[in-house]
């Protein structure tokens, strides 16, 4: 299996233009407001999901080109493995993000605490289920145990930039 395809099922529209400057996570978007437009042909698929307050968006993070297996983190100035990182720059550039659902309009989601570039392909939309998602305590969180409240004010740099 060499290649996986995908076909986004709409575009996400944010208030973020450029890769800099973004929040890094949802927590440091709170509030900020943007809306998915999901492609007609899969309306039908939105139907119950106004009974969710919250959604995990899966994306593809079409402006992240490459990727390196050690990077430096936003908030972080030491190097680490990709994989202990939410950095951008993946083998595979999918990301995620929870979500906030205000109101579905047709094919048209309004959504909160936006963190990803205007016009992100979204690939993917599940409810997000506390009882599902979170069953567990959390017990370790790595290297960003003494950093995780700096997401909230913390935004992107030109780190994860093109080379």
């Amino acid at each position: 299996m060499e290649n996986i395809k995908f076909k986004p099922i709409g575009f996400i529209r944010t208030p973020h233009k450029t890769k800099e400057n973004v929040p890094i996570q949802p927590v440091g978007a709170k509030d900020v407001v943007g809306k998915i437009e999901l492609f007609p042909e899969y309306e039908a698929g939105l139907k119950d999901l106004d009974d969710f307050s919250h959604l995990i968006l899966i994306y593809y993070l079409h402006l992240s080109k490459g990727y390196k297996l050690r990077v430096m983190p936003f908030m972080e100035n030491v190097i680490h493995g990709v994989f202990a990182t939410r950095a951008p720059r993946r083998p595979n550039q999918i990301g995620f993000s929870i979500v906030r659902l205000e109101k579905i309009e047709n094919n048209i989601l309004h959504i909160k605490n936006v963190d990803m570039i205007d016009n992100t392909p979204l690939l993917d939309i599940k409810p997000f289920v506390p009882k599902f998602d979170c069953f567990d305590v959390v017990e370790k969180i790595g290297w960003l145990e003494k950093r995780a409240e700096k997401a909230k004010s913390h935004i992107s740099d030109n780190r994860f930039r093109n080379e």
